[in-house]
């Protein structure tokens, strides 16, 4: 039986952030009194967003200004203004929390069309406002690679946008590219619409917060490449490139946009090649099995498409609206078709290792993730020889199943 190793990678850590007093310290908002300031918060599992967004209103209510929180998700929460307020709330991000009301309309303003052709739309709460202030985190995309990703500018052109923008970029991206559309759009925006700043936040590779930046509204395009630069440089990565099968055992809107992070699994939203030759992409992923959804993802398993394996208990917590509301306005449609199904997780790896055409499964090389962002504590199987300056916490050992077949945690 294969055996595996449960080991850890040594990613560095950043310096210690108080991010209370970096806000203090930067942000100082030129706002009048009595000013209705909207914060736009998104639809992701952020590393302290609650405090970031509870500091944010504080500041604003500090300056004497009346701030609310205008989800910027595009069609997320099945393009509902209640299911967008219900993500949210998952985040810690309501009135009771952060101290400011929740207007989750998903009424729009037409601001103009870029050269293109796309319309820019923008949340109608938010441009009606006296000031936005848009609060994200800056990462690559899961959706192309680029020196623009997901970040400020993204939150303005598609979040922002509500699910009408969202659909308007994401068709104009099928001609010209997410990337162009994201600045082409977001420069519109940036023109038109009442924007203050933005508050980035950068993770680093334990999914801590390694620093946040207020970014005057001038400097929003101009800043967000060395952003993008510094996050690319911070991400995680899975120990070895070259993997006969990939176990995650859970996938997670909170997670990623995708559900599992296509620059972690190597495989790209709109669709890939499993063939055992390939090995033009890093990392070269053989074989992906995902075991469950987080409940933070509220059904939705947009990205489930890129396994090639997965379990009942997982797409028995499959929401269809929330999910096929997503894949259709990102036009995403690979990422939502179901693999190939198993009872159990036992049954599971055991298929998945059936298809790999090895005379012995022992000689397939095996990691196995908590998700795509919790990647410093893995199992690996005993084919990888080399230690790669891993450091082993317990094995080799026998992947360790329950009662009913499930396996179990091994963080």
């Amino acid at each position: 039986m294969l055996k595996v190793l449960t080991v850890k990678q040594h990613f560095p850590r950043s310096p210690e952030l108080d991010l209370r007093a970096t806000l203090r310290r930067d942000f100082k908002p030129a706002v009048k009194r009595g000013a209705r300031i909207a914060v736009a918060v998104g639809s992701r599992g952020i590393s302290n967003l609650e405090e970031t967004v509870r500091e944010v209103v504080a500041i604003l209510k500090d300056a004497g200004a009346q701030p609310f929180i205008v989800p910027a998700m595009g069609s997320h929460g099945g393009a509902t203004a209640e299911g967008q307020a219900e993500i949210l709330a998952g985040y810690g991000v309501s009135e009771a929390t952060v101290g400011a009301p929740v207007r989750p309309s998903m009424e729009v303003e037409r601001l103009g069309t870029t050269e293109e052709g796309i319309a820019v739309n923008f949340s109608r709460e938010a441009f009606r406002s006296d000031g936005v202030v848009v609060v994200n985190r800056v990462k690559p995309h899961t959706d192309f690679v680029g020196k623009v990703g997901s970040g400020i500018l993204k939150m303005i052109a598609i979040g922002l946008g509500k699910q009408a923008g969202a659909a308007a970029c994401h068709a104009g991206g099928q001609r010209l590219g997410l990337e162009r559309v994201i600045k082409t759009v977001g420069a519109i925006s940036l023109r038109h619409a009442p924007i203050l700043c933005g508050v980035a936040l950068i993770e680093d590779a334990h999914h801590e917060t390694a620093r946040i930046a207020v970014v005057p509204r001038d400097e929003i395009e101009a800043r967000e490449l060395e952003l993008q630069a510094e996050a690319r440089r911070l991400m995680p990565r899975l120990p070895y490139e070259d993997v006969d099968l990939l176990i995650v055992d859970r996938m997670g809107k909170n997670i990623t946009g995708a559900g599992m992070d296509p620059n972690i699994i190597g495989r790209p939203v709109q669709g890939y090649s499993s063939a055992l030759s390939d090995t033009s992409r890093r990392p070269n992923v053989r074989r992906l099995l995902v075991l469950d959804v987080t409940p933070e993802s509220h059904g939705n398993v947009i990205g489930i498409g890129m396994a090639d394996f997965t379990t009942t208990r997982l797409v028995d917590k499959i929401d269809k609206k929330s999910t096929y509301m997503n894949a259709l306005t990102s036009l995403s449609l690979q990422t939502v078709k179901i693999p190939i199904t198993f009872e159990t997780d036992r049954e599971a790896v055991e298929g998945a290792l059936g298809t790999l055409a090895l005379p012995d499964p022992r000689e397939a090389r095996v990691i196995r993730i908590r998700d795509t962002l919790s990647l410093e504590t893995v199992q690996i199987s005993e084919a990888f020889k080399d230690p790669n300056g891993l450091q082993v916490l317990r094995g080799p050992e026998e992947f360790s199943f329950d009662a009913s077949g499930t396996l179990l945690p091994f963080y």
